[in-house]
């Protein structure tokens, strides 16, 4: 795998092999990866997967047509049977007025910012094989669990770059460490599934495996014996590991793809209240050590802390170039791609702002409610923001969760959900994205 350097200065050379093969301006993105993953089950040793992956992109325009490929194959032949490849594909391609580099003169030029995503340590296979027998074993002590799907630790390191004709060329690593369980509580069909898990780049932040595996292990004993609800109206909690999905629907509505084919249910919503006025929701691509935190774009931007929800009104679109150029707006930073395509726009870490009532108190009042930990399927329309998920939990009674249910269904509108939702106090940044427990009124629930 390459280093940063050595990762830019390659996509610069295939980004002038464009240029020499007759495109009018040209990008390449690299990606370099490389992981080790030890999966134990049942005590014993079960897999050991060590993995290497390069691969870079290349992006031609020929006027207004373009094209992109990528491959494997880095040697410098390769290159440049690519770089002829690509400008013959764009000749061919039809013309898109939109499509193009990101504008000039926004362009990041500046000193990074160091976001601190590289970890020195580095595990052996034997690390750990140690951290995921500890953490099944922790799991597989709570009372209650009969079985385990199995328990693994990885660690890795991964490398991109950009670069275009027009001046940008830039690249970046960064580490990750992750340890997760899997087990299983009961016997025969009376069986329950749960797991847990953490993700960080530095190791000295990762979760005790002990910790990770009590943690799945209390998570399955608990969903034992479920019980059905009968169907009807009724308050919703959201579990933040639940709950940060909600915010996966609103990034889906507001990108750039989404509003220029106007198949969105927030289309005519820019710049009105969409959630309470006790609601902000921010995305914080500079967050130090954070899982998605990069220091520019898809398209060589500079990025920055975004505002998207403040106090309840939405403020913005994610855009990158072409979506921009379409809607008549500025890119706004959150260009994403992979090396095979066009950028799209996505978030980075994204979180909502914590609110002021402790989940205790959030449902204190609720008579009788349902507390979500885990939802199924994606039962969301985009274009009406019509929304219905399989999901399960645990019943609330007079204020308290109370009994395991499971196989019902909770349904609803999305710009309802979000007018009406309640934020507890208790954020932690604890994944990509992240929100406290939060609380729904109204929602319909199908069971019995």
């Amino acid at each position: 795998m390459l280093t940063n350097d050595q990762a830019r200065d390659r996509a610069l050379h295939l980004v002038s092999l464009a240029r020499k093969a007759g495109a009018d301006a040209a990008d390449a993105i690299y990606s370099g990866s490389g992981s080790t993953d030890v999966s134990i089950r049942l005590g014993a040793l079960e897999d050991v997967q060590r993995s290497e992956n390069e691969e870079i992109g290349l992006r031609a325009f020929v006027g207004s047509r373009s094209a992109s490929v990528s491959t494997s194959d880095l040697s410098t032949a390769g290159l440049a049977a690519l770089a002829e490849r690509v400008v013959a594909m764009a000749k061919e391609a039809p013309e898109d007025p939109w499509s193009g580099l990101a504008p000039e003169d926004r362009i990041y030029r500046g000193t990074f910012p160091d976001l601190d995503l590289m970890d020195d340590a580095a595990p052996t296979p034997a690390d750990l094989r140690e951290r995921a027998l500890a953490c099944e074993d922790a799991a597989r002590a709570v009372k209650g669990v009969s079985n385990s799907e199995g328990a693994s630790a990885s660690c890795g390191l991964g490398v991109s770059a950009l670069a275009t004709s027009h001046g940008f060329a830039a690249g970046y690593s960064g580490s990750s460490h992750s340890v997760s369980a899997s087990v299983l509580a009961g016997d025969g069909g009376a069986m329950e599934r749960d797991y847990a898990w953490h993700h960080v780049r530095h190791l000295a932040d990762l979760d005790e495996a002990t910790a990770i595996g009590t943690e799945a292990g209390h998570r399955a004993v608990a969903r034992l014996n479920p019980a059905k609800l009968k169907s009807g109206p009724m308050t919703v909690i959201f579990d933040p590991r639940a709950g940060s999905s909600l915010l996966g629907h609103l990034i889906g509505a507001i990108s750039g793809s989404s509003i220029t084919r106007k198949t969105s249910f927030l289309l005519d919503r820019l710049g009105e209240a969409v959630f309470a006025s006790g609601i902000s929701i921010m995305d914080d691509p500079l967050r130090p050590r954070g899982i998605r935190s990069h220091a520019f774009d898809g398209e060589g931007l500079a990025t920055g802390m975004t505002r998207i929800i403040d106090a309840g009104v939405l403020t913005t679109w994610l855009l990158d170039s072409a979506a921009a150029r379409q809607l008549g707006l500025s890119p706004t930073g959150h260009a994403a791609r992979g090396t095979s395509g066009p950028p799209g726009a996505s978030a980075s870490n994204l979180y909502m702002e914590a609110g002021t009532t402790t989940p205790a108190d959030l449902m204190a009042d609720v008579e009788r409610g349902l507390y979500v930990t885990d939802l199924i399927g994606m039962g969301v329309n985009p274009l009406t923001g019509d929304y219905s998920r399989g999901a399960s939990g645990f019943l609330i009674e007079k204020g308290e969760r109370t009994s395991p249910v499971s196989e019902i269904t909770i349904a609803g509108n999305l710009k309802d959900m979000f007018a009406r939702i309640i934020p507890a106090n208790d954020l932690t940044f604890r994944y990509s994205t992240n929100v406290p427990t939060l609380r729904i009124d109204g929602m319909m629930i199908a069971g019995e």
